[in-house]
C-alpha cells in the first residue's frame, strides 16, 4: 500500500486526434485509470465494495505529446491526507527517455455507494494512501 501508483499506457490508433498525437481525452482518461487501479490495488475490499469516487476538478498542464506506438508511464501520487470528502490526487505521464508530458492534479470525492450521497473519507479508508510520515509528495 501506497500513496504512490504507476502505470504504462501504449498510444493506440483510436487515441489519435486530428493533429496526430494523443487527445486530450485520452490523457484524462488515463488519469482516471490510474485513480480507478490505485483504489482498486490498496483499498480494503469492504471499501471497494461500500464506497465509490466521483471527480469534481481537473487542472492539467500539457508539456509534451506522443505519437501512435508510443508507451508513456504514468503515476499518480496522493500527496496529502483527505479534506472532509475530498482527495487530491497529482499525476505525471513521462515518455520513454523519461521527460514529464503531462501534469495534472485532480480533486476526487467519494460517494456511499448504498445513498449515492457524498461522505467524509473515514481515516480507515485514507490510511493505505497517506504519504509515509515526513514524505513532501
Amino acid at each position: 500500500m501506497s500513496n504512490r501508483f504507476s502505470l504504462a499506457f501504449t498510444a493506440r490508433p483510436e487515441h489519435i486526434d486530428a493533429n496526430g498525437h494523443v487527445n486530450n481525452t485520452v490523457w484524462v482518461r488515463w488519469m482516471e485509470d490510474l485513480a480507478t487501479a490505485h483504489w482498486d490495488a490498496d483499498a480494503a475490499p469492504e471499501h471497494r465494495d461500500a464506497y465509490a469516487w466521483v471527480v469534481t476538478r481537473h487542472e492539467i498542464d500539457y508539456r509534451g505529446n506522443v505519437t501512435v506506438g508510443a508507451q508513456v508511464t504514468g503515476e499518480t501520487i496522493i500527496k496529502d491526507g483527505p479534506r472532509g470528502a475530498r482527495f487530491d490526487r497529482h499525476y505525471e505521464f513521462r515518455d520513454g527517455e523519461g521527460k514529464a508530458l503531462v501534469r495534472a492534479k485532480s480533486s476526487w470525492a467519494m460517494v456511499d455507494k448504498d445513498s449515492a450521497r457524498l461522505m467524509r473519507v473515514p481515516a480507515e479508508v485514507a490510511e493505505p494512501f497517506l504519504p509515509p510520515p515526513g514524505e513532501d509528495g
